[in-house]
């Protein structure tokens, strides 16, 4: 029994140390290495006398084993750093080129942002992330959009220049200024559009240019002056200022007190042409069109009559000229009636 158990101990033993093999692996030629892929190159050769004592299986393990070894004992030799509670290496640059099953990825074509971007020197912000945090409230807020356009405490200050009024509210000039960049930004993108799609910008008043034109200032007057609610019944105008031109008729509405009659009217009418058994007929339209349609019908006999007469002449006229056509007869006489 005792020497049972000191079998069992010595097996266990020499399984041990077969698992616990020495780091140390001395081979006839050194081995290239490229850290970068992580790559060993051995370039000893295989005792056949070895080979032949074991299995292809295991003599291929343990060649494998012992060149991972000194890949290993390679990579520890790079310098190390601690990462949450890890040591890792950082890898130098790959040194070998390795053949690639598929074709390199073409460069990605640049966008149009891109190529004007690149014109203009135009560079990426970098992202600032979308949080900021707020000293008043104390609490972290969006630094713009979703909740923060109507924030107070985004900035509850602003300093009042010297040369501006002390009385003028500085929030209220702010939220005018930015109406009016808005405002500017949404025309210039529609003139943009106008002008990417070669269309005439179409002004109402005076358009925004350089150097207004004579014809541009007058639509603007008119455009003005008929722009109250009398649409320029009562507004003054100058000792030799020309009449408005036609800028349109004003709708008009029926009274909204006052006598209901023709409005009472109406209704019946429309409640007579719904009723009635039999449509109602337009004499005026109904003789008008009768009229068009007898033009009409006189019109094209008056033109197939010409026509026959035409033809009936063209022959006639053939006859009566010399040559084979003049009555039927060479020589170029004709025949006299």
């Amino acid at each position: 029994m005792a020497s049972s158990v000191e079998d069992v101990l010595a097996k266990a033993e020499q399984d041990e140390a077969e698992k616990l093999k020495s780091i140390t692996v001395v081979k006839g030629l050194d081995l290239e290495f490229d850290i970068g892929n992580l790559l060993a190159h051995d370039k000893n050769q295989v005792d056949v006398r070895e080979f032949r004592g074991q299995k292809k299986e295991e003599f291929l393990r343990a060649l494998a084993r012992d060149n991972t070894q000194l890949l290993v004992n390679e990579i520890w030799k790079l310098p190390t750093e601690r990462v949450d509670e890890a040591i890792v290496v950082k890898l130098p640059t790959p040194s070998t080129r390795l053949p690639r099953e598929k074709p390199a990825p073409k460069p990605r074509p640049p966008t149009k942002w891109e190529e004007f971007a690149k014109l203009k020197g135009i560079q990426k912000k970098k992202n600032r992330g979308n949080l900021v945090w707020d000293e008043v409230a104390k609490e972290w807020k969006r630094r713009f959009g979703y909740k923060r356009v109507k924030d107070n405490t985004k900035e509850w200050l602003i300093e009042v220049p010297v040369t501006a009024d002390p009385m003028e509210d500085q929030f209220q000039k702010r939220n005018v200024a930015k109406k009016e960049r808005v405002a500017k930004n949404e025309l210039n993108r529609l003139r943009n559009i106008a002008r990417s799609q070669k269309i005439k910008v179409p002004g109402v008043g005076l358009t925004p240019t350089s150097e207004p034109s004579k014809t541009d200032l007058v639509r603007a007057c008119d455009v003005a002056k008929v722009s109250t609610a009398s649409h320029g019944k009562f507004q003054d105008r100058l000792p030799k200022e020309k009449p408005q031109r036609n800028m349109g008729k004003k709708r008009k509405f029926q009274p909204l007190i006052g006598d209901f009659s023709s409005e009472r009217q109406k209704q019946l009418d429309i409640l007579k042409v719904i009723d009635g058994k039999r449509p109602r007929i337009d004499v005026n339209k109904a003789v008008n069109k009768q009229m068009r349609e007898d033009d009409r019908e006189e019109a094209a006999a008056r033109f197939k009559g010409k026509g026959k007469r035409g033809r009936s002449d063209s022959k006639g006229g053939r006859g009566g000229r010399g040559g084979k056509g003049r009555g039927g007869k060479p020589g170029g006489e004709a025949e006299h009636i």
